[in-house]
């Protein structure tokens, strides 16, 4: 089985963020609490699983999902199996993840679809500093 939270919770959603999509939030910690609330089942999924159980470590979230060492189709596969959930939703940020969300009967939203419905903050609009790539431009263009 791939799902080991409780399912206690009476969410109608199983919902699962790719690792590159819950580190897209300004806060994930805040992010996988609220999801939690209205949520059966929320848990970072990624091919890198050793990743994926580091980040959440690190972070201290409860991860509903025991990752195992699969790729993530069968992840994802075998998560759509286990969970009793009416509603499936995959966050993901690549062309990739909306493949595999369309293959194995999950809804695909990027992190900007959900933090626009949920009130969340992107990590980009949280930060007044310019990134890497936009202080490079900044002085490449010389405007600023």
């Amino acid at each position: 089985m791939s799902i080991v939270g409780d399912g206690e919770r009476s969410g109608e959603m199983a919902l699962a963020f790719e690792l590159d999509a819950i580190r897209a939030f300004d806060d994930p910690e805040a992010v996988v609490a609220a999801a939690r609330e209205w949520s059966r089942y929320v848990g970072v999924v990624a091919n890198d699983t050793d990743a994926v159980r580091a980040f959440v470590a690190e972070r201290d979230l409860e991860q509903d999902f025991d990752l195992g060492d699969r790729d993530i189709w069968l992840i994802m596969e075998g998560l759509r199996e286990a969970s009793d959930a009416p509603r499936h939703v995959f966050v993901g940020t690549t062309p990739e993840d909306r493949r595999i969300a369309d293959a194995t009967g999950w809804e695909y939203r990027t992190p900007a679809e959900v933090a626009d419905a949920a009130g969340w903050s992107l990590a980009d609009e949280a930060s007044s500093e310019p990134g890497l790539l936009g202080r490079l431009w900044t002085r490449l263009s010389g405007s600023g």
